[in-house]
């Protein structure tokens, strides 16, 4: 009994830190002001007839805050490069030199800023959901347990604290974000 009950605390532990891998990963791509290589992870290139992430055909760097430098492994794909920057939308307006992709970044307008920091929002509020269906999941999950009511009700209780401290973090992770993304 007490190895199913471990199990659960344990699997509902770590699906709550993957929420929190998962945010960190998903604020990472939204832009916050200087230039970033995070920035062209969504990015695919056709790389001899199938999709392939940019970062497999291309060493992708910044040259300093406001440049993002993107040297092909084969100069061949200098152009399957601009056109799958332009193909994901990001807003950039990439050029070649003969040798390397360069993107100017430009500053985000405060308009711009706002859009962003209600992006991370909705990001940090999609991980709260995902840390509370996993609390729901290990509720259920020891309400068909075969022990006492007042350990059931401990064990809820854990889980709550749970909860709590994951949700906690998530707003510590959004608040950090949200004032990168505010600074000019």
């Amino acid at each position: 009994m007490e190895e199913e009950i471990n199990f659960i605390l344990d699997s509902t532990k770590e699906a709550m830190h993957n929420a929190l891998l998962h945010l960190e990963k998903k604020l990472v791509s939204i832009r916050a002001g200087k230039a970033s290589p995070a920035m062209l992870n969504s990015v695919m290139v056709d790389y001899y007839g199938s999709p392939t992430p940019l970062n497999q055909v291309a060493n992708v760097n910044t040259s300093d805050g406001m440049t993002i430098m993107v040297q092909p492994w084969e100069k061949a794909m200098i152009t399957e490069i601009e056109r799958g920057i332009m193909m994901a939308n990001l807003g950039f307006n990439p050029m070649n030199n003969g040798e390397s992709v360069i993107i100017s970044v430009p500053p985000l307008t405060q308009e711009r800023r706002i859009e962003l920091a209600k992006q991370a929002k909705a990001e940090a509020e999609d991980s709260k959901v995902g840390v509370r269906n996993d609390r729901k999941n290990a509720n259920n999950d020891i309400k068909n347990l075969d022990i006492s009511e007042d350990l059931k009700k401990n064990l809820e209780i854990d889980i709550q604290k749970m909860t709590d401290e994951h949700i906690n973090k998530i707003d510590q992770i959004l608040a950090k974000k949200e004032a990168e993304i505010m600074t000019v």
